[in-house]
């Protein structure tokens, strides 16, 4: 079963766009995101923000409407830092925490302190044309905390965030995943799931010659958090199918799918969750 033909039998045929508002978009360009088989499809609309002007104007042209991205640093509305390192992606509204990452292999290296420049952040709240949001994706190298406390009505609304979290403080003072796991919870989320883990090894090994490589030492990852499912009675109806078509076609997590379709067959008297299991039991397994 595709994202698209769960969308349909959801849906009864229309095709409601899932909103997905990302923060730190230009990654797009540069890695396949987790969530282009929605856009592909016509499924979803992304607004997107990233500091990044050109990024952002070559984002706009490749993606043309119903998507947008703007030039914007995402935070909690106040007066910032921006320190530009020597490669673009680890640029942070936090300062390299140089005595930490000089430990590892391929850290300091590629986190090395250029510039700083002062700038002003904006609360998602504030942005007036995001729509209803239905999913949060964030990787913005320890500001993450910022954005989620500008953020309220946008966590209020939305149904799974996507975020990067840190185990250790690759940057001064930054809020590591223990803060961004209380947030969330206070927000209404549960810890899902974690997708791949960043590793370094402490200098001077070196794993099969690849100094991006670790051994034990975790250094941060993606996690998934998705509405409490003990409360799905208070999340409307639409909002659960959008979220049931993220986490079979985006999160690929059929059991909470699953999970999610039976509590709107309870509500509406439906048979989403039989049908559902059926589809995806009876085809054959074809990697992705």
């Amino acid at each position: 079963m595709t994202g698209s033909e769960l969308m349909t039998l959801l849906f009864e045929g229309e095709r409601p766009l899932i909103t997905i508002v990302d923060i730190g978009a230009v990654q797009i360009g540069a890695h396949t995101q987790n969530y282009e088989r929605l856009v592909a499809a016509g499924l979803a609309r992304v607004v997107g923000f990233e500091p990044d002007v050109q990024g952002c104007a070559r984002l706009n042209e490749r993606f043309g409407k119903p998507h947008a991205f703007h030039p914007y640093f995402i935070g909690d509305g106040s007066p910032a830092t921006f320190y530009q390192t020597n490669w673009g992606p680890t640029g942070s509204l936090f300062k390299p925490n140089r005595p930490l990452v000089e430990v590892f292999q391929n850290l300091h290296e590629v986190m090395t302190l250029q510039q700083e420049h002062p700038v002003e952040t904006k609360r998602l709240d504030d942005i007036a044309d995001l729509g209803d949001v239905d999913f949060v994706k964030i990787d913005v190298q320890g500001g993450e905390l910022g954005v989620f406390r500008g953020a309220e009505r946008v966590l209020a609304n939305a149904v799974l965030v996507e975020t990067e979290v840190e185990f250790v403080e690759l940057y001064e003072g930054q809020p590591l995943f223990a803060d961004i796991d209380r947030c969330l919870r206070g927000s209404g989320y549960q810890f899902h799931t974690f997708t791949g883990w960043g590793a370094r090894c402490f200098k001077p090994l070196v794993v099969n010659e690849n100094a991006s490589m670790g051994i034990r030492q975790l250094l941060w990852s993606d996690a998934i958090y998705v509405k409490n499912w003990l409360k799905f009675d208070i999340v409307p109806t639409h909002k659960l199918k959008k979220l049931a078509v993220i986490l079979h076609e985006v999160v690929e997590s059929p059991d909470l799918c699953h999970f999610t379709l039976s509590q709107i067959d309870a509500r509406e008297s439906t048979s989403f969750a039989a049908r559902y299991l059926e589809a995806i039991t009876a085809a054959p397994h074809v990697p992705r």
